[in-house]
C-alpha cells in the first residue's frame, strides 16, 4: 500500500481559566430588553429559564492579569509539549479570535500586533519562516484554521502548523443584557502536521459555508441595553432566536455535506464535537443531523458537552472539548485509534464548518 500525505493532529492543549462564575453571580443583576424596557419577570426567573435553555450552570473567566494572547500561549505550550516537537519547526501559527486582547476593566480591543505575532513572541520562536497571523471567522474560527492548515500542507506550503482559538468574551459583554450569561473565556490549541503514512487517518473531508445575505448581523457589536448607556461603548450582541433557527436549519446539512464527501457511513461516527453555544440548540442540531440519515433514536453520548461548566468561549469551545476528551478528562468520553469523529461549528458571519477526521 502506498503512503499518502495525511493531515493529522499530533498534539492538543487547552487553558481553562481558574475563576468560576456560577449562575448565582447574576442574581443581583438587572437586565433590560433591547428597547431599554424592563422585563416583566424577575431576575431569578430569567436566570432559571436561562439554565433550562442553555444548560449552563457556571462558566470560566480569565483572571485580570491575563489576556486572550497570554491564555493562548498557555494552550499552545501544552499542545507543543503533547506533540513532542521543537517549536522552531512550526511553519504557521494561526490564531482565531474575535476581539483581540482586551485589558481587564476596559472595552478597548488590541490587535496590533496580531495575537499570533504576540504568541510567537511569547513562545520564544525565532524562526522567521514561521508565519504568524490571525483569522476572524466567528466561533468556527479554530476549525477554519485547521482547514487552512490542511490546505497549506496539501499545497506543500507548510508541514507543521499551530492552530489556536482564544477568547476573553467576559470583557466585552453588556451586564444589562441577559445574553451576557452565555459567554466565557478560554483557549484551545492543536499541532496539525502533514505525515506520510499508509493509514487512512487524519482529515478525511471538510465542508464550509457562509451566509451573509440576511444573516450577517445575527451576531454584532452594539451599545448597552441600559436606557442611559453611553452609546459610544459597544458590546457583543446577538439575535438569539435568529441564530437558533439558522443553526438548526443549516448546521446538520453542512455536517452531512462533509460526511458524504468522506464516504464514511453515519454508523461509523463515534463522536461529534459541536460548538458549545447552547445545550438545547446543540441537541436539536445533533437530532436533525441523524434524521438526515433516517435515524430517529440518537444516543446523545455521541456528542460530548462542556457548556454546563465552561459556558460558551467561542473559538475555544471545540479545541478545548477535543483536548479534554482526547486526554480522557471528560467523564464517559474517550477516543481510540481509528475512531471517526466530526468537528463542527457555527457563528458570526454567519459561518458554518465541519471536518470529518479519523483518529
Amino acid at each position: 500500500m502506498n503512503k499518502k500525505l495525511r493531515t493529522v493532529i499530533t498534539g492538543t492543549g487547552s487553558y481553562i481559566p481558574d475563576v468560576v462564575v456560577n449562575n448565582d453571580y447574576f442574581s443581583g443583576h438587572f437586565f433590560y430588553q433591547p428597547d431599554g424596557q424592563n422585563y416583566p419577570t424577575s431576575t431569578e426567573e430569567i436566570v432559571e429559564k436561562f439554565k433550562e435553555i442553555t444548560g449552563i450552570e457556571e462558566r470560566r473567566y480569565a483572571s485580570p492579569d491575563l489576556m486572550a494572547s497570554t491564555i493562548g500561549v498557555k494552550a499552545a505550550q501544552l499542545a507543543i509539549e503533547d506533540a513532542g516537537i521543537d517549536p522552531e519547526t512550526i511553519d504557521q501559527i494561526i490564531v482565531a479570535h474575535n476581539y483581540g486582547d482586551v485589558i481587564y476593566g476596559t472595552l478597548q480591543t488590541d490587535i496590533l500586533p496580531s495575537l499570533a505575532a504576540r504568541i510567537k513572541h511569547h513562545l520564544g520562536i525565532k524562526n522567521p519562516a514561521c508565519i504568524a497571523y490571525d483569522i476572524l471567522f466567528g466561533c468556527p474560527g479554530w476549525i477554519q484554521g485547521v482547514i487552512q492548515s490542511h490546505a497549506y500542507i496539501n499545497a506543500g506550503i507548510a508541514k507543521r502548523c499551530l492552530v489556536i482559538g482564544t477568547e476573553t468574551l467576559s470583557r466585552v459583554v453588556d451586564k444589562y443584557d441577559r445574553d451576557s450569561m452565555i459567554f466565557a473565556d478560554g483557549a484551545g490549541a492543536a499541532i496539525v502536521e502533514g505525515i506520510e503514512t499508509e493509514e487512512d487517518t487524519g482529515i478525511l473531508s471538510f465542508n464550509v459555508r457562509t451566509d451573509s445575505a440576511d444573516e450577517a448581523f445575527y451576531l454584532y457589536s452594539g451599545c448597552s441595553y441600559h436606557p442611559d448607556a453611553n452609546k459610544k461603548e459597544i458590546y457583543i450582541k446577538m439575535l438569539g432566536r435568529k441564530i437558533y433557527e439558522y443553526a438548526i436549519g443549516n448546521v446538520p446539512q453542512a455536517m452531512q455535506g462533509a460526511l458524504d464527501k468522506s464516504g464514511i457511513d453515519i454508523s461509523v461516527v463515534k463522536k461529534v464535537f459541536l460548538h458549545q453555544a447552547n445545550e438545547k440548540m446543540d441537541f436539536a442540531i445533533i437530532n436533525r443531523f441523524f434524521r438526515l440519515y433516517k435515524i430517529r433514536e440518537v444516543d446523545h453520548d455521541v456528542m460530548p458537552m462542556s457548556i454546563d461548566k465552561l459556558g460558551n468561549s467561542s473559538v475555544a469551545t471545540v479545541p478545548t472539548l477535543f483536548d479534554l476528551v482526547r486526554k480522557r478528562k471528560l467523564a464517559k468520553h474517550e477516543l481510540n485509534k481509528g475512531d471517526v469523529i466530526i468537528l463542527a461549528s457555527v457563528g458570526a458571519g454567519m459561518h458554518i464548518n465541519a471536518i470529518v477526521y479519523r483518529v
